[in-house]
């Protein structure tokens, strides 16, 4: 029987309670992106299936840039969570400050990068010159968000990494039901507010993600946590901390960066070959595969809230010097995912057209997207244990392992998905079956690499 450690103690156990108390507050933080996503599909949906496919492609390259600060927050996490099992709680402010002041100066390159470079990109890669025009214009407004975005994901990472998570969930609610509000006011013209169409989700998205932001800190300050961990108190530039926190992010950056990139590659395949897919209604194939992502994104919650609890309780446990349990603690976590994952699997496929259904299009949509999204719960189904052994590579702190499997996996997967859209023109559900694949050769590589025992000699 494991002696529970004193309650003031960051350490944690290796228990079902202890993994369960880290991942659902972590599942209802994550609720934000998703309800975020959902609420703008929800009512972009009602402009048509032009927009709603639009929006699949300005979502896909705006998690891209926001991937930037979903490396910095997984990295910091980390870093957080290994000077809590060391119990070096003087260290965590020095990190959380640096990683802030990374994190806004990343901000200010997503931003310019989106004004000058991505049209670009747009206007050769595009079939549809409306689908550009609208894309352009909606991300150059939603591209402003960025900044609170980053500054939340490094409140969250503070709060996870010293075992916090719990109080996510206030900021995650706060942000959802602003992003709600401003799209169902900014996007249809109510309670006195301008109808902006297409353009007010992106507002609406960019109001939800400052009030998050302002929801966290505030948070951080009631409970009075920025004295415990000395949060401002180092606010000069730190060479030596910032090398290492990048050196821990840029691996992870690379990581996401690729995989997003090679989805937006996905979603313009499908785009150029819209006419292909359903002649009559060449929007269609964007629209069911933004669908798709929305579906995957919600099972995504829990899955990605294990994932999440993996790399801080991998890290925590090897900074207490309790190496040989991190194999055990990786199989109790698979567990709960898979167990989770299972019941989206089977609630999912019984009620496949009343889920298809909420999106307010017509029967023959909901017809079309059946058969992708069976595929995609498979899918979802081989993710919910990959990833759970790709982000145990992640808490060892060798995120540059990281970057080598997802970089070899996007390899596999594009050729795939070139080879199954460009020159075969097959139909979205093969085009869907890509996940499968890429979460396939994933686990493969994880696995190898955790059982093989490299990692135990890296120190972070």
């Amino acid at each position: 029987m494991e002696t529970p450690l004193p309650k003031n103690d960051l350490r944690l156990d290796i228990t079902n309670k202890q993994i369960l108390s880290i991942s659902l507050p972590i599942s209802l933080s994550l609720l934000v992106p998703f309800l975020n996503f959902t609420a703008n599909n929800y009512f972009i949906s009602g402009l048509g299936e032009e927009y709603l496919g639009t929006a699949g492609i300005t979502g896909v390259y705006f998690l891209i840039v926001a991937v930037i600060g979903n490396g910095l927050n997984n990295a910091l996490q980390s870093l957080i969570a290994r000077r809590a099992g060391e119990n070096r709680v003087d260290e965590i402010g020095k990190l959380f400050a640096q990683g802030v002041r990374i994190a806004a100066v990343m901000a200010a390159v997503g931003i310019t990068l989106t004004y000058f470079i991505t049209p670009f990109i747009f206007h050769n890669a595009l079939q549809s010159e409306k689908v550009d025009a609208n894309a352009i214009e909606f991300l150059r407004i939603r591209v402003w968000g960025l900044p609170f975005l980053y500054l939340f994901q490094m409140g969250n990472a503070f709060l996870v990494g010293t075992n916090n998570s719990r109080f996510l969930m206030i900021g995650t609610f706060v942000e959802a039901g602003a992003n709600i509000f401003f799209d169902y006011s900014l996007i249809n013209g109510h309670f006195g507010m301008p109808r902006l169409g297409f353009n007010g989700a992106a507002y609406a998205s960019v109001l939800a993600e400052f009030i998050g932001m302002i929801t966290v800190y505030a948070l951080i300050f009631i409970l009075k946590l920025h004295q415990r961990f000395h949060l401002f108190r180092h606010r000069a530039y730190s060479k030596t901390i910032s090398k290492l926190i990048l050196n821990i992010a840029a691996p992870l950056i690379g990581q996401f960066s690729i995989s997003l990139i090679t989805w937006l590659l996905f979603y313009i395949l499908i785009e150029r070959n819209g006419k292909l897919i359903f002649p009559e209604e060449p929007e269609r194939a964007l629209a069911i595969s933004n669908v798709m992502r929305n579906i995957f994104s919600l099972t995504g919650i829990f899955i990605w809230a294990f994932a999440s609890t993996t790399n801080a309780m991998v890290s925590n446990i090897i900074g207490q010097g309790r190496k040989d349990e991190v194999v055990k603690l990786i199989h109790r976590i698979m567990r709960l995912s898979l167990i989770a994952t299972t019941f989206m699997f089977v609630l999912f496929n019984l009620f496949a057209a009343e889920l298809l259904s909420f999106f307010q299009l017509s029967a023959a949509f909901v017809d079309a997207a059946i058969p992708p999204l069976r595929i995609v719960t498979v899918g979802m189904m081989f993710m919910s244990f990959s990833v759970i052994w790709l982000n145990a590579v992640t808490g060892t702190g060798n995120t540059k392992v990281n970057l080598l499997i997802e970089a070899v996996t996007i390899m596999v997967y594009i050729i795939y998905v070139y080879l199954v859209l460009e020159v075969w023109h097959l139909n979205l559900t093969w085009a869907w079956a890509s996940e499968i694949l890429y979460w396939i050769v994933i686990f493969v590589m994880a696995y190898a690499y955790i059982r093989s025992g490299k990692w135990r000699g890296k120190v972070i």
